[in-house]
């Protein structure tokens, strides 16, 4: 799944800003283990330099002049498919949508762009997405094809299904817009959702997720009742749990946390809350957060779904889930919502 090159890591970078650029050309230029074998400075070129060059990971900032990082990201995965990870900055709020696109199209995560007063934490992060997404094996992936409508109505109901969970990493949001928007406006059980982003994003996948899907979707709080036909997206640095009655509660990290929010913590307590009135699903993603939690919740009798090898962008999740024999079926992503409202009508 993540075979690190045995030669230094090839990095081509993508940035119309000048000084920008040259700030993670020089990042990386110091960076042991790394070669910048090419900068460019529009969407455009970095198509052909890609195409060129067949680097070993694209850094590349999502808001370009003449091709946005969007269209370079699309027509790279359907030409010269290659690691690819997003580097943002601030963007205004008709911007920001075009970070989720490109993460549709085939790019594997999302950093902050650094600055040259940022802390260096921040260059660190970067570093360190860069050397593992390099290593990630992706797939020419050709144009995506539009996501089916929901169904009308989901009537008959039986009140079954209360509560619907769902845990993703890498390659996640697409996913997620997969399932949730083939999800019909009535559905009669509230979704909880934890995403790994990388922190200052997760608002913003909430916004654009509840463009991709006819429910409502928002970033969960405190104390949110969890009510039928809406999604909660953990936020930054918080776990988010459910409670007895319904609400959502969200807890802080403590010391030896793998992953925050928890895919894991989320199910577990699921699983204690709702037991075989919920369905779990883990989709793609990296390392095997949600595997444990999920388990519980089968244990429990509920329904659980893993997306297929085919369709995700990294089978790490869902590959241990399997393996822990947490999952009653595997599915392609396009086709989990549909199995959800069988078994929602019964």
């Amino acid at each position: 799944m993540n075979d690190l090159p045995q030669h230094p890591i090839r990095l081509l970078v993508a940035e119309d800003s000048p000084v920008c650029r040259e700030l993670l050309v020089t990042i990386f230029q110091n960076t042991p283990g790394v070669q910048v074998v090419g900068a460019a400075r529009d969407g455009a070129e970095a198509v052909r330099l890609a195409k060129r060059l067949h680097p070993d990971v694209v850094a590349m900032d999502v808001y370009m002049p003449r091709l946005n990082g969007y269209e370079a990201v699309r027509q790279i995965m359907a030409e010269a498919p290659c690691p690819i990870v997003m580097v943002s900055g601030q963007l205004p709020g008709d911007k920001k949508e075009m970070t989720f696109q490109a993460l549709q199209a085939g790019a594997l995560t999302i950093v902050p762009k650094p600055a040259l007063d940022d802390s260096p934490e921040v260059t660190a992060e970067l570093v360190r997405q860069v050397k593992l997404m390099a290593g990630v094996k992706v797939v020419r992936r050709p144009r995506p094809t539009p996501v089916s409508p929901p169904p009308a109505s989901l009537a008959p109901r039986h009140g079954r299904v209360q509560l619907l969970a769902l845990a993703a990493s890498t390659g996640g949001p697409g996913a997620l817009a997969a399932v949730l928007g083939r999800l019909p406006a009535d559905f009669p059980a509230p979704v909880v959702v934890v995403q790994h982003v990388a922190r200052g994003f997760a608002a913003d996948l909430a916004v654009w997720l509840n463009r991709q899907t006819a429910l409502t979707v928002r970033l969960a709080q405190d104390d949110d009742a969890l009510c039928p036909g809406q999604a909660f997206v953990a936020p930054d640095d918080w776990h988010l749990m459910v409670k007895a009655g319904g609400t959502v509660t969200l807890l802080p990290p403590v010391k030896g946390d793998r992953y925050c929010p928890s895919a894991d913590r989320l199910l577990a307590a699921v699983a204690r809350v709702y037991g075989d009135t919920a369905v779990g699903v883990i989709l793609t993603g990296m390392g095997d957060d949600g595997a444990q939690g999920l388990a519980a919740l089968r244990q429990t009798g509920a329904h659980t779904i893993a997306q297929d090898e085919a369709t995700s962008l990294i089978f790490g999740m869902p590959a241990s889930a399997i393996q822990q024999n947490a999952v009653e079926t595997v599915l392609p992503v396009d086709k989990i919502a549909e199995r959800i409202c069988n078994w929602v009508i019964g």
